[in-house]
């Protein structure tokens, strides 16, 4: 079994939520991990948009490993790696997929649920944990139901549909559950008591602190694609400006230094 595996698996029974900085390529993978991040965790949509695609499925595979190898190159802490929907409705070719970054050194994926039925999420972390088991390698799997995200249940019903699927892919072999949207504080504590996965939530307005979160039991706490949204919002801001008036003053502001960059990607 791989050493940064266990390593990534412990970073989940901390006391503290296991914060995660997500990354978008290379460059601010290494970026994060000089920041002192125990492990590195990357937003689809943020590695889709960096890539010249739309986020949602449209990332082709060859892609996904040449971007996990690239950031795998730079890192000596865990990755985590998100792939969507495995980038296919197959079982077998999921598996596949994920073992081309298991191959790489990749700790963990993230593999969603989205509006596809549950059954099929549960199919595809089968074929995974068989994959990994028969390769003798390991790999944490965190999967994402999108129950709170995309309203997929009346809204009575949404942590008892969150709670059905975290404990059906829970005994598909899954290692951890990420709820994406949830956000009052009793239905936290609720799926975190009810659920044996370690409960990974996202970062959203209104959400409580990591001490706080940590009360309820959460586990890990991910950006997101917020960061990234920042990271392109400061880019608009000073290409507008740049392009408006061709001030040179315009790029300084906020900047990091040449050198810095140099030596941290070096």
């Amino acid at each position: 079994m791989s050493k940064i595996v266990d390593t990534f698996r412990k970073l989940h029974a901390n006391p503290m939520p296991l914060v995660l900085a997500n990354a978008w390529d290379a460059g601010t993978a290494r970026l994060i991990e000089s920041l002192g991040a125990a492990a590195v965790g990357t937003t689809s949509a943020g590695v889709a948009w960096s890539l010249g695609y739309s986020d949602g499925r449209a990332l082709p595979i060859e892609e996904t490993v040449n971007a996990a190898r690239r950031m795998m190159r730079l890192l000596t802490v865990p990755l985590t790696f998100d792939v969507e929907n495995g980038y296919s409705d197959k079982p077998k070719v999921v598996a596949d997929n994920v073992m081309r970054l298991v191959d790489l050194g990749v700790a963990g994926i993230n593999i969603e649920d989205g509006i596809d039925d549950p059954s099929l999420l549960a199919s595809k972390i089968e074929a995974i944990s068989s994959a990994v088991a028969k390769a003798r390698a390991d790999l944490f799997v965190n999967t994402r139901a999108d129950v709170f995200l995309a309203r997929l249940a009346p809204k009575a019903k949404l942590v008892e549909e969150s709670i059905r699927r975290g404990k059906l892919y829970a005994e598909a072999g899954a290692d951890g559950l990420f709820l994406p949207g949830i956000l009052q504080t009793d239905h936290i504590s609720e799926v975190a008591h009810e659920v044996s996965l370690p409960l990974n939530v996202m970062a959203w307005p209104g959400l409580p602190d990591a001490p706080g979160l940590a009360k309820l039991g959460v586990r890990r706490l991910s950006a997101g694609s917020g960061i990234s949204q920042v990271s392109f919002g400061a880019t608009e801001t000073v290409a507008r400006e740049f392009l408006k008036s061709g001030r040179s003053e315009a790029l300084s502001p906020n900047s990091m230094a040449y050198g810095k960059l140099q030596e941290l990607i070096g």
